[in-house]
Order: structure tokens, then sequence, then C-alpha cells
């Protein structure tokens, strides 16, 4: 019996993200799909305050803290996640 390959990020459907810079002028986003092709992981990013605004990314584009946090934050949390870095 073969064994089954482990699922790259197994959690990222419904998964929430705070872009540290605004993507199409918003932050918080929602992972609302998700695709694979061969060793890449894509997630169809939704803006949570304009379902119009979305758009595909690498998955591994999400573990980079400069460009993206996990959950929301708020703009608080953002300012104070840069001074102190």
């Amino acid at each position: 019996m073969p064994k089954s390959k482990k699922q790259k990020f197994p959690y990222l459907l419904g998964s929430k993200w705070t872009a540290q810079k605004k993507v199409d002028g918003w932050r918080h986003f929602e992972v609302v799909n998700r695709k694979n092709q061969g060793k890449w992981v894509y997630a169809e990013m939704v803006s949570s305050c304009d379902p119009n605004v979305r758009f595909w990314i690498n998955a591994t584009i999400l573990q980079d803290r400069e460009l993206w946090h996990p959950g929301w934050q708020t703009l608080e949390d953002i300012r104070t996640g840069e001074e102190t870095a």
C-alpha cells in the first residue's frame, strides 16, 4: 500500500489573513478556495469588506510575515509590529 502524501497547508481553506500593505484598497482577506498545481498550492483570497476583490496567490507567500499575518489585525497591531521590527 503506497504511503499517502501529507497535504501541504491543510488548514488553508477558511483561514483569515491581514496584508501588511493594502491590496486593491483592503487589508483583511479570507481564503475561499485552494488549488494544487504540481508541487505548488494556490489560495484564492477574497476581501472581507468587498467580495468583488479577489485574487489567487501562491500559498507559500502567506508564510512571509513581512507581507501577511494570520488572522485579522487592527491598524494599531500592524503599526506596533512595524515599530518592533
